[in-house]
């Protein structure tokens, strides 16, 4: 009776405004919208993150190569990220290598062997963590020729003295030689340089002489360097051998007399008797020998001369020390009326039998022995005359340095 009805719907906007006013009055419920209100966005904006690209690696050789060239090496790069492991073996054997400052580039430290097979396994980082790994296998060609190393001085384990080089001798001509000569390492305490005595022969000297007690390793990483057209080295070859004590040994031709020191101490004096220089022959050579290898007795016989001519000989000569290519020896002789007085001899340094016998228990191979006092001066390629030549001219001799 004039009362007007009520419509629900009028009045529900009023009541959620009141409500969401109240709620707001408390300070920990504005707190929650306001982490719910960014959090949610977040969420949502998340969903849309670009995930960046993994690296992309390369290996060189490439995996299923079967006739790979061993001279570039192995070579690992990384595109779009670092570089974070790289295990290469062959066989058993891993292969050495290092990366580059940036990490981006791994490369082995030599050449591969040729003819064998590789295995390689890398690991590479990018942005934001994303990691990529990539194996490879390959192989390496078999050469046509192969090239190796005959020899080297001095031996395995020896104790030398501190003049000696190093003489590497090759089983074929050798023409790239800077390729060769980059792979023979030599780690020691001194500065040293290779020389090419001549296409199978390379000799390494020290600038100056060694350290008495010093330690020497000389590796030839030759597996795989390619020596000459279609040729390869077969096999790396290492040996150490260790520096003994300073024995330096000085002959004056002209007083006739032998001087030994050890570590700058006069250990030994000698009365000697040098070369007659009667011939060129006859004279011995002035100049820096090393003491090259020892006999007793060694058979002695007169160079250019027949049994029946003038000056002709043939003796079995006692404890004999060569210092030299041209026939040249400290050795025994019982010639005390000449020795310390007159050179009488075909060219050698003779000494009385026990001074010689003390020169010989006592010398190592590359002992210097200075010689002065003649007119015949020591060639630099007469035996073990490396000594003779100035650093200058001993670097003009490398395949790898300027003349």
């Amino acid at each position: 009776m004039g009362h007007r009805p009520t419509r629900l719907g009028s009045r529900a906007p009023a009541g959620r405004t009141a409500l969401r006013t109240a709620l707001l009055a408390f300070p920990v419920v504005r707190t929650l919208l306001a982490v719910l209100f960014a959090v949610v966005p977040a969420l949502v904006a998340g969903c849309a993150v670009r995930v960046p690209p993994a690296p992309r690696i390369v290996i060189t050789p490439a995996s299923g190569a079967v006739d790979a060239p061993p001279e570039p090496g192995l070579v690992v790069r990384a595109e779009g990220g670092r570089l974070t492991s790289v295990q290469a073996y062959t066989g058993r054997e891993r292969v050495p290598g290092s990366f580059d400052p940036a990490r981006g580039v791994w490369r082995s430290s030599w050449t591969l062997r040729p003819g064998a097979e590789y295995v390689v396994n890398a690991v590479a980082t990018g942005a934001q963590g994303v990691t990529s790994r990539l194996a490879g296998r390959f192989r390496t060609l078999t050469p046509r020729r192969e090239v190796a190393i005959a020899s080297v001085i001095p031996n395995d384990g020896e104790t030398v003295g501190i003049g000696m080089p190093i003489i590497v001798t090759f089983t074929r001509p050798v023409e790239d030689r800077a390729a060769v000569e980059r792979a023979l390492e030599v780690r020691g305490p001194e500065e040293g340089a290779w020389r090419w005595i001549s296409s199978t022969q390379v000799v390494y000297r020290p600038r100056e002489m060694w350290p008495a007690g010093s330690d020497v390793r000389f590796t030839a990483h030759l597996a795989g360097v390619r020596a000459a057209p279609g040729t390869y080295g077969a096999a790396d070859r290492s040996v150490a051998f260790t520096v003994g004590r300073a024995m330096v040994s000085t002959v004056d031709t002209r007083t006739h007399q032998m001087v030994v020191r050890q570590d700058g101490k006069v250990v030994r004096r000698m009365p000697i008797s040098a070369g007659m220089a009667t011939t060129r022959e006859y004279t011995t050579t002035s100049g820096i020998h090393l003491t090259m290898d020892k006999g007793n007795p060694v058979r002695m016989v007169s160079p250019g001369r027949h049994k029946g001519d003038p000056g002709y000989y043939d003796m079995l000569i006692g404890y004999a020390v060569r210092i030299s290519n041209s026939g040249e020896y400290v050795h025994a002789l019982d010639n005390v009326w000449a020795q310390g007085r007159v050179n009488v001899s075909h060219g050698c340094v003779n000494a009385r039998p026990d001074q010689a016998r003390w020169f010989y228990e006592h010398a190592l191979r590359g002992d210097p022995v200075i010689v002065t006092g003649t007119t015949r001066k020591l060639e630099w390629n007469n035996g073990w005359g490396y000594w003779q030549l100035s650093w200058p001219e001993w670097l003009a001799g490398s395949a790898l340095r300027p003349a």
